[in-house]
C-alpha cells in the first residue's frame, strides 16, 4: 500500500488534453483545481472516462462562475447606466471650460481605440485625439455661445465592465458674424471599464450634413 502510494501518478485535469498512462496500475491521484484527490485503483479504460467526464464537469462549473460573475441586479445596471452617462454628458457641456481636454478624457489611456465615420475607420488612439484637437483648432474656435443638447441618450450596460452609449445631438451656435448655425448628428461609444475608469474603446459617429443654401435662378425676381 505504501509504495502504491509513493508511486501514484498525477493527472492533471485540463480542456486541452489528458495524459493518462495506460500501463500503470498504481493508485491514481486527480489533482482539480489546485486540490490533489486519490482514488482506488480503476482501470485504464474506465480511468480515462472517469477523468474526462470530471474535466468536463469542471470547465461546465468554470463557465457558470463566470456567466454569474456578470449577472448584474437591476440597479447594479441602473448605476452604470448613469455613471457612463453622467460620464458623457459632462465631456460635452460645452457651458464650462476645457472642452478639448474633457472629451479627450473619455478615451482608454493605452491600447487600440477604433472610430468609424463618414465611410471611414481610424484605429489609432493618437490619431483620434489628434482629430478633436484639430477640430477645436479650426471649427470649434469659431463657434459663438455653443450648446450641446443631447435629444435622445441610450445606455445598454453589457456586463460588469462593458456598456455602450448611444446619442443623438445637436449643438446651436452662432458663427463669428453673429449668424446662428447648427450642428446635429448621432454617436455611439463602446466603453469598458479599465481599473476604477470607463473609457471608450470604440466608436462610431455620423453627422447630419447641413442644410444647402437656397439658390436664385433664372425665374426668380429680385424684390
Amino acid at each position: 500500500m505504501l509504495r502504491s502510494r509513493q508511486r501514484c501518478q498525477r493527472v492533471s485535469v485540463s480542456s486541452a488534453a489528458l495524459r493518462i498512462p495506460t500501463h500503470s496500475r498504481n493508485w491514481t491521484m486527480i489533482i482539480i483545481l489546485g486540490h490533489s484527490i486519490p482514488f482506488l485503483y480503476i482501470p485504464p479504460k474506465r480511468r480515462e472516462k472517469i477523468v474526462q467526464s470530471l474535466t468536463a464537469a469542471m470547465l461546465a462549473l468554470v463557465l457558470a462562475g463566470c456567466g454569474a460573475h456578470d449577472q448584474l441586479t437591476g440597479d447594479q445596471r441602473a448605476s452604470i447606466a448613469k455613471e457612463i452617462e453622467s460620464q458623457v454628458r459632462s465631456a460635452y457641456d460645452l457651458t464650462q471650460p476645457n472642452s478639448e481636454q474633457r472629451m479627450l478624457a473619455l478615451y482608454v489611456d493605452t491600447g487600440r481605440v477604433v472610430s468609424a465615420s463618414g465611410g471611414q475607420v481610424i484605429a489609432s488612439r493618437d490619431t483620434i485625439q489628434e482629430g478633436i484637437r484639430l477640430f477645436w483648432q479650426n471649427v470649434g474656435v469659431n463657434m459663438r455661445q455653443p450648446r450641446w443638447i443631447w435629444t435622445h441618450t441610450y445606455v445598454d450596460v453589457l456586463a460588469h465592465n462593458a456598456a455602450v452609449f448611444t446619442g443623438t445631438y445637436r449643438v446651436p451656435h452662432l458663427t463669428p458674424r453673429g449668424q446662428p448655425h447648427e450642428i446635429t448628428g448621432a454617436m455611439t461609444m463602446v466603453f469598458e471599464k479599465r481599473g476604477s475608469k470607463w473609457g471608450v474603446v470604440q466608436e462610431h459617429l455620423s453627422d447630419v450634413p447641413p442644410a444647402p443654401m437656397p439658390t436664385m435662378d433664372s425665374t426668380m425676381k429680385m424684390k
